[in-house]
């Protein structure tokens, strides 16, 4: 990743319309902006109609090359809400080098009043867009946006997805060339699903004849405007002669889709079980979460403050990707929440507290945009946190806290979720097409597909007991605020947290035990935070007058985080694992062979699980992982990131390396 130019530059002419500097061109006509894209984008892929023809349950996905100003999607999103019936799904891909900052998006969408319901949704959710695959929930759930930020010969290549109709368009081919391009339109072909289509509103030949190699069959048609002729057209396949892309290795490729009724059980309803819900319930799926607890977030999430915390790597690693991703949608989601109790934006500072910190600071402050992560001196810092620190650090102007029983309470708000509480369950069993959740020998509810999102408690399960997680104790200490503490005006971090304070009380936290099965909190960890707080700010802690409690009456609770041995979340359908090791056992002589055998996969077992601390950030972005598979939609993140998070991972080494 690199912190150039992350968003366009602008100018603005005198009827208020904005052209690009970088490409000299205009976003959209300045006679008929909207005339236009519903002609050559929305009329030319027959739209209308094929949006009518959707069963409930049925969806549509629309590629596009240039986001631009989304005027395109508002477009195709209006046109979706007059003819599509209940039920039916919108999703929408669309890749931008250069986005607009809100402020220039929301200044271009005032040009047509007539989106404006539709263009007020989206510059709502239009917060925390980085580099990388940025998902955006719309009207429900019922539309799905997910833009792809970078270039798109970078970004397309790693959607994993299947497009219905394709919007070709970005700057005209003359300004952009690079974006005109054979391999674009390989990749064009390789995402197109049968009979996909195609427009755009150039003619210009040469776009023609390459999209016609490419597999599409192009004609001009009339044109709207100024525009003398535009192209449309379909996709036949690929074409002979052309050596095809190669097709996923059997492990990580899909599982095939279910025909059977859309049920699924959840077991476990903290963060991840309740995204997961949430994620199905919006796609009109009947959800039942099991929760072996009296409510939602007992264990990890019932912490009173977790922190939109990003520990990212300067060299784009999967997780680091995932990271990205995961902040920007679970940030897009807090929106929904109420601020001061539920959630804050106040900011995240990450002090370098020692010479390695500071180096990796450095490095990241160069690797990322501003606007997601910035350098800030001694007396910046010590500024931007209102009390006193020692060090300098890295400022995250985006990040805050939160309160994660609100944000699993929200997500399960929904008709199609039924939780039951005080169900503990300690089998599964598949009869025919159901999976059936028993806790002994009584029976307590059964779907064609489940969901374990119960943390380490799925080792319990004969199914998943291989995978390899491990539990490690963390407690938090609440300690009532202070008239001097209120000055506290971000979480501030550095080998532990603090946040300011929510209903009376900060949040400090939180200790790292890998050893201890006790929940029961303790002294010395309590004494081990206010440790950490001292490292943090000793400003702050004597403005909390700590030194006049007595030890014994700090206050907390502990609870078990969940994590995997590489810190990547395990997040998807789960294989048979003894028929794994039996039919790819050729991998043991040679890695490079890919034996052309499906995957033996566990038909509707899916894992949501081992997010670390990291869940707040993790686990929302992979309930909506978790429905792309179950629906054949576009995956949420880069196929390569879903692979480092996919359950196979660990039998696939285990054979490789022997172990």
């Amino acid at each position: 990743m690199k912190a150039e130019m992350p968003h366009a530059q602008l100018d603005w002419d005198e009827q208020g319309r904005p052209r690009s500097r970088v490409f000299d061109d205009v976003y959209f006509s300045d006679k008929s902006g909207l005339d236009e894209t519903r002609y050559v984008f929305l009329e030319q892929n027959r739209l209308a109609e094929r949006f009518a023809a959707l069963p409930a349950g049925g969806r549509l996905v629309i590629g596009e090359t240039g986001f631009g100003t989304g005027l395109n999607f508002l477009c195709a999103w209006q046109l979706f809400e007059q003819h599509a019936r209940a039920g039916a799904c919108l999703h929408f891909v669309s890749v931008e080098k250069y986005p607009l900052t809100p402020a220039d998006l929301q200044r271009a969408l005032a040009l047509w009043p007539e989106l404006k319901p539709l263009a007020d949704q989206l510059l709502r959710h239009y917060v925390a867009i980085h580099q990388g695959f940025q998902r955006i929930t719309l009207a429900k759930g019922r539309v799905t946006l997910t833009l792809l930020i970078g270039d798109a010969l970078e970004q397309l290549p790693q959607l994993d997805g299947q497009i219905d109709a394709w919007f070709l368009d970005g700057f005209a081919p003359a300004k952009n060339p690079d974006m005109w391009t054979a391999e674009l339109f390989a990749e064009l072909a390789r995402l197109a699903a049968p009979g996909s289509t195609i427009s755009t509103f150039t003619s210009t030949g040469w776009v023609r004849r390459l999209l016609n190699a490419a597999g599409f069959k192009m004609k001009r048609t009339p044109g709207i405007g100024h525009k003398w002729e535009i192209l449309r057209g379909e996709f036949l396949g690929w074409p002979a002669g052309v050596t095809p892309p190669a097709s996923e290795k059997p492990w990580f490729a899909r599982p095939a889709r279910l025909n059977s009724e859309r049920r699924a059980l959840v077991i476990g309803a903290g963060l991840a079980g309740c995204a997961s819900a949430s994620s199905l319930a919006a796609r009109g799926w009947q959800v039942t979460l099991l929760e072996r607890h009296d409510g939602v977030a007992q264990e990890a999430s019932g912490n009173p403050q977790g922190v939109l915390y990003l520990k990212l790597s300067a060299h784009g690693t999967a997780l680091s990707q995932l990271i990205v991703s995961g902040f920007g949608y679970t940030r897009r989601l807090l929106e929904t929440l109420h601020r001061g109790t539920d959630w804050d934006n106040c900011g995240v500072l990450q002090l370098a507290f020692n010479a390695k910190e500071a180096e990796r600071h450095a490095q990241l402050a160069a690797a990322f945009p501003e606007d997601l992560l910035h350098w800030l001196d001694q007396p910046e810092a010590q500024s931007r946190a209102g009390v006193g620190v020692a060090h300098g650090g890295l400022y995250y102007p985006e990040g805050g806290w939160v309160h994660p029983p609100a944000l699993c309470q929200a997500q399960i708000a929904h008709p199609h979720v039924e939780l039951l509480s005080h169900r503990e369950v300690l089998e599964l069993r598949k009869i025919d097409d159901q999976w059936q959740a028993f806790d002994g020998e009584h029976l307590l509810a059964s779907a064609p597909v489940v969901i374990l999102a119960g943390a380490a408690e799925i080792k319990r399960f004969a199914q998943s007991a291989e995978l390899p997680l491990k539990r490690i104790r963390g407690q938090i200490t609440r300690l009532a605020e202070t008239a001097q503490s209120r000055a506290l005006a971000t979480v501030v971090c550095a080998e532990g947290y603090v946040a300011p304070a929510r209903l009376g009380e900060h949040t400090l936290g939180a200790s790292f035990d890998f050893n201890s099965d006790d929940l029961t909190p303790t002294t010395a960890e309590h004494l081990g935070n206010l440790a950490m707080l001292e490292e943090i700010s000793s400003d702050l802690l004597a403005r909390l007058d700590v030194s006049q409690q007595a030890p014994e009456g700090l206050q907390g609770r502990a609870a078990f985080r969940c994590t995997s041995p590489d810190y990547l979340p395990i997040v998807g359908p789960l294989a048979d694992r003894e028929p794994f090791l039996e039919i790819y056992a050729a991998l043991r002589k040679d890695a490079r062979q890919v034996p052309d055998i499906p995957c033996p996969w566990l038909d509707g077992l899916y894992i949501n699980s081992g997010h670390g601390s990291r869940g707040l950030i993790t686990a929302p972005l992979s309930g909506e992982l978790l429905a792309a598979w179950l629906n054949d939609e576009p995956l949420p993140l880069p196929r390569s990131v879903a692979e480092a998070c996919h359950p196979n991972r660990f039998v696939l080494r285990q054979l490789i390396r022997g172990k």
